[in-house]
């Protein structure tokens, strides 16, 4: 008797290429589908193409870091939201990984992080947008504009500190992303705290 051998699922598609991206390899889904003895028709059946892959990896990344964020930072209110804001953004400036994707290739790196068809920016502010949600109807918070448009220009902000490599030639700070989450504590409608 021969033994029986295993076929490949989605979900090994998926482990795969995080692992690829967690070890700062390329993603090509040729080698994937290769990889996986499977057909690369079935690859892009299972995981669309590759930037929806990616998407979904970057998710599965952040997605705990968010979590972990809202159930270990104490309080509600303005504090509550900049400073969820800050430990989820600080953990994504200081991460090798995202560094390095970032300079392996720039221009794909930040289409995949911030594009308008990005799953990773496109979930990221649909999330926050809960979260702002949920402090506005517990009446933690009262935002002076559109919760929509608030979380938007959230994320917006966190992406211009953390992505300032790309986008704007400099190394991303510390001290930037602070500045950001005093922008984002007015946005919320709270003042500004002095150091």
């Amino acid at each position: 008797m021969t033994a029986k051998t295993t076929r490949a699922t989605p979900a090994d598609a998926f482990k795969r290429a995080r692992r690829m991206w967690l070890k700062g390899e390329r993603i090509h889904l040729a080698s994937l589908s290769d990889e996986l003895n499977i057909g690369r028709a079935t690859l892009f059946r299972w995981v669309g193409n590759k930037d929806l892959l990616l998407g979904e990896v970057l998710w599965s990344l952040y997605e705990p870091i968010r979590q972990e964020a809202l159930s270990a930072t104490p309080g509600h209110g303005v504090d509550y939201i900049v400073a969820v804001y800050r430990r989820i953004n600080s953990t994504f400036l200081y991460s090798e990984q995202l560094r390095r994707f970032i300079h392996q290739d720039p221009e794909y790196a930040l289409k995949i992080l911030t594009s308008s068809q990005s799953t990773l920016h496109n979930r990221t502010v649909e999330a926050n947008t809960r979260t702002l949600k949920d402090q506005v109807a517990s009446g933690y918070i009262d935002p002076p504009m559109n919760i929509n448009s608030l979380s938007y220009f959230m994320v917006r902000l966190a992406e211009s500190c953390l992505y300032s490599d790309i986008i704007g030639g400099r190394e991303p700070r510390a001290e930037e992303l602070e500045d950001a989450c005093t922008a984002v504590r007015i946005l919320l409608g709270g003042k500004a705290q002095m150091s």
